[in-house]
């Protein structure tokens, strides 16, 4: 009987399978939520296997996989499961070879059209070489000498200098803070003395979030800090670390990103503190 539970388990989609087992251990999605972090509509994404709203392949195998641990259930295998129905490689697989359609005969140039094209452009460089031969031998000495005699005048001259652009207002040291997202982006803001973050999640490209003015010590966490628009008073700061490296405990205060901008150098990190 068992057996029989398990193979009609197995017919079921990634999906199916998740949501059954979390019946199955009387846990709502809001219960899974709480145990894994991963927002609602994400988990409900996940059941309804709407993959295109989830941010990426590898978002969508890693909520998979968490929330498949959760219920008692394989994650490594509803992991590989997702990533296979999203056109990633199994693993231990090797690649595919990739197939190229034959080209139409049809169209495919002559040969003959080929050479003369080749012939034309050997043609073109030899004239171009002939003029630009003939173009440096028809300076004459007179004029030679006139150059000559003309560039220390041209040297003595003054170059104008050119106006010296000027420089950017630094931001205030007690303005909001405000992260604009050019691309989506999973970040999670953090404050001291632990207990639930200000923000975990999936940033969306083109939304914005503004740091609590009453939050203490915020800081950030992130993979990918060059998508991230941080500006302070409205006046934009340098991008929080280098581009597609994780950077942790990461100061948000306004003062911090402001002595930062004013400074050039990397983003101060946010004192230690228990990670809830």
């Amino acid at each position: 009987m068992a057996e029989a539970d398990q193979d009609q388990l197995l017919d079921q989609s990634v999906g199916e399978r998740l949501r059954v087992a979390r019946e199955a251990k009387g846990l709502s999605l809001d219960d899974v939520a709480r145990q894994t972090r991963i927002p609602v509509r994400h988990l409900e994404h996940i059941e309804r296997e709407e993959w295109d709203a989830l941010p990426a392949i590898t978002y969508s195998v890693g909520f998979a996989r968490s929330y498949a641990n959760v219920v008692e259930l394989d994650g490594a295998q509803i992991g590989a499961e997702v990533r296979a129905q999203l056109g990633g490689a199994r693993p231990g697989n090797a690649a595919a070879a990739p197939f190229y359609e034959p080209a139409d005969p049809a169209r495919v140039p002559p040969r003959s059209l080929a050479i003369a094209a080749a012939v034309l452009a050997v043609l073109l460089v030899i004239g171009y070489l002939v003029w630009r031969s003939s173009a440096v031998d028809d300076g004459s000495p007179a004029d030679v000498a006139i150059t000559q005699a003309e560039e220390p005048a041209v040297a003595n001259q003054a170059a104008p200098r050119p106006a010296q652009p000027a420089a950017p207002a630094p931001p205030p040291a007690n303005g909001p803070v405000v992260l604009a997202a050019t691309e989506d982006v999973w970040l999670r803001i953090d404050q001291a003395g632990g207990g639930a973050p200000l923000y975990m999640g999936i940033l969306k490209a083109g939304q914005t979030y503004q740091v609590p003015a009453g939050a203490q010590s915020p800081r950030i966490r992130t993979a990918r800090a060059n998508v991230l628009r941080v500006s302070v008073g409205g006046v934009q700061v340098p991008p929080l670390g280098p581009p597609e490296t994780t950077i942790s405990n990461v100061s948000l205060t306004a003062a911090d990103l402001a002595a930062r901008a004013q400074g050039g150098g990397a983003a101060p990190a946010a004192p230690p503190a228990a990670t809830p």
